[in-house]
């Protein structure tokens, strides 16, 4: 890229303000004056694909300026504002700092309020096993559905949404770990707000707290919902004492955390749970741009014999239409179909919307980004970038420590061996420059190969034109039944390899010499000290100094082959030496040990 040292005209500069994603130019913004310039405000930190929106161009583009500056950014990569100001000057945009309240998203100044709207909020249910977080998701839908569609839900699209006094509210409907922390791995945080389930009757437990933790990591507000409250043995107050000790100190404590007590099962206090999240929904202002092109996040998809590809998404921002051109993770496609989880056809849905849609080549990964583009050209290009930066991207990942590519049979098992493989306790950490589920593809082979990355599969095989491939070029593969053992053997693999050094362990002297050879000359001596053993090396000395170098090739006492001769015994000794051995040399035997 080269920059163009030239005054935009004004009308240049107007085209530049307007120009959207799908809209952008691949080329270098020209040098603007200050006083031309757009400003932007953000907070302290915003993440790379965040940064991208605000300055209206492609994230392969502004992770190309971030990695010209020394900075491995992924698209999900969180900055500090300094290097966004940083990255804005090549851009012709100003960056500024603005003490932004805790849950607004950052926004252009000049960005007109009539084209954002308030979007609905993102709710995940979370909470230990049986404490009924799944209950209280099955009534909230069903408590909805009356109202508003009589025929119920159709299909389940990993997603729901539920209308309460005139406003929306979406639900995950994967609640957990799998939802919050897998998304959270890929950097889209979608969620806005936490209903963290607690029973009253059992408290506190180990999911209770990881979920906290989770949330808190995320900076995500947490609403409690304490329930059971109809059980005999309930006990709300002692489990409000109990979540005070992990730093959520219900309101009515004096703390800052919402608390409603409820009952799933009962439907008692489900209305005033709904009123807690849209009021805490109105206070983080939640708004989005519907002129956008869409952006948003895979929620699940799926396979089918006789659609094709399907994908389950949640719009983020702008709004979605039929015949858009997407870009999901590794994939692409013409969007032809968007359903709600009524099963209703759509022309275009929204932000915060939870949708099916139908049109793209292959299936996409949970967790996988998307975005609209505005044609095929822009498709292969934004694919093409994608590509490079994340072949960059691994290669500089393989430097800062023992590259590894792993795969796994399921989603849950590759989080586990990627996370316990990190827990290896090394000299050098290991980097994971590629993961994925499914066997050993020809793709895996390659990314090893340019990283020079050790290939780690659980309970998966390989193709066959990965294993030619691989070694070809010399690629290893280690496929484990047993994670124990793939562990074991990986810390094994990567254990740093300590120095040989030589270590002097026998000398000796030549009394006779029997027989010599182009292969091998076979002597007679006595060992003055130390040992000697087959395979060492040997050092032929005379008076003058050092004459050649050699190895011992066979050793025999007394006609009989041993392994070893140890100090004052006599024998006869094969070497594989190129200078004429004298009775009366001396040979001094080498050993490699570690240093």
């Amino acid at each position: 890229m080269r920059r163009q040292k030239r005054k935009l005209s004004k009308k240049e500069t107007k085209a530049l303000e307007k120009t959207r994603l799908s809209e952008q130019d691949t080329e270098e913004l020209p040098l603007v004056k200050k006083s031309e310039r757009r400003v932007i405000a953000i907070g302290e930190t915003i993440i790379v694909r965040d940064l991208a929106r605000l300055f209206a161009i492609p994230v392969t583009e502004l992770i190309k300026v971030l990695m010209k500056n020394g900075l491995a950014a992924s698209i999900n990569e969180v900055i500090d504002w300094e290097t966004a100001a940083i990255v804005g000057d090549e851009f012709g945009i100003q960056v500024e700092l603005k003490k932004e309240e805790k849950g607004h998203r950052p926004v252009l100044l000049s960005e007109s309020e009539t084209k954002t709207i308030p979007r609905p909020p993102v709710v995940t249910v979370m909470g230990h096993v049986d404490h009924g977080k799944t209950q209280l998701l099955d009534t909230i839908r069903q408590s909805r559905i009356i109202e508003t569609e009589a025929g119920g839900i159709t299909q389940r699209i990993g997603a729901y949404q539920v209308d309460f006094q005139g406003k929306k509210i979406t639900f995950l409907d994967t609640p957990g770990h799998e939802a919050f922390e897998k998304m959270r791995e890929h950097g889209a945080n979608i969620t806005d707000i936490i209903v963290l389930v607690v029973a009253a009757d059992e408290g506190v437990k180990v999911q209770t707290i990881e979920a906290c933790h989770l949330a808190k990591r995320a900076n995500v507000p947490i609403i409690i919902a304490i329930n059971k409250i109809d059980l005999p043995q309930a006990n709300p107050l002692r489990v409000k004492q109990q979540l005070s000790e992990l730093g959520l100190v219900c309101e009515e404590m004096g703390g800052e955390t919402p608390c409603i007590s409820i009952s799933a099962k009962e439907k008692i206090n489900i209305d005033e749970l709904l009123e807690m999240i849209l009021l805490v929904a109105e206070l983080k202002d939640l708004k989005a741009n519907s002129s956008k092109p869409a952006t948003g996040v895979v929620i699940d998809s799926q396979l089918d014999a006789k659609i094709g590809p399907i994908a389950f998404v949640l719009v983020q921002d702008g709004t979605l239409k039929k015949g858009d051109f997407l870009v999901a993770g590794k994939t692409w496609g013409r969007v032809r179909l968007i359903e709600d989880e009524w099963g209703h056809s759509l022309e275009s849905v929204g932000p915060s919307a939870p949708v099916k849609i139908i049109g793209l080549k292959t299936t996409p990964v949970y967790g996988d980004f998307f975005q609209v583009v505005s044609d095929e050209k822009m498709v292969y290009q934004v694919l093409g970038d994608l590509k490079k930066i994340n072949a960059q991207q691994q290669v500089m990942a393989s430097k800062k420590g023992v590259p590894m590519v792993v795969k796994a049979e399921t989603m849950g098992a590759l989080t586990t061996v990627v996370d316990k493989m990190k827990e290896i306790q090394t000299e050098e950490p290991i980097a994971i420059v590629k993961e994925g589920i499914g066997a050993v593809t020809e793709d895996d082979v390659m990314t090893a190969s340019a990283t020079g990355a050790l290939i780690v599969g659980f309970r998966v095989g390989i193709f066959e034109g990965a294993k030619n491939l691989a070694k070809k070029k010399k690629v290893r593969v280690c496929l484990y039944d047993v994670i124990y053992e793939l562990l074991k053997d990986v810390a094994e693999k990567i254990k740093p390899k300590k120095e040989m050094v030589e270590v002097l362990v026998g000398q000796a002297r030549v009394l006779k010499v029997f027989n010599k050879s182009k292969q091998r000359t076979i002597v007679g001596i006595e060992m003055t000290k130390g040992f000697v053993e087959n395979g060492l090396k040997a050092v032929l000395k005379r008076e003058e100094g050092e004459m050649a170098l050699g190895r011992v090739i066979s050793l025999k006492r007394e006609k009989e082959k041993v392994g070893k001769l140890t100090e004052g015994m006599l024998g006869g000794i094969g070497l594989s030496i190129s200078e004429v051995v004298r009775e009366g040399d001396r040979l001094e035997f080498y050993k490699k040990e570690e240093g």
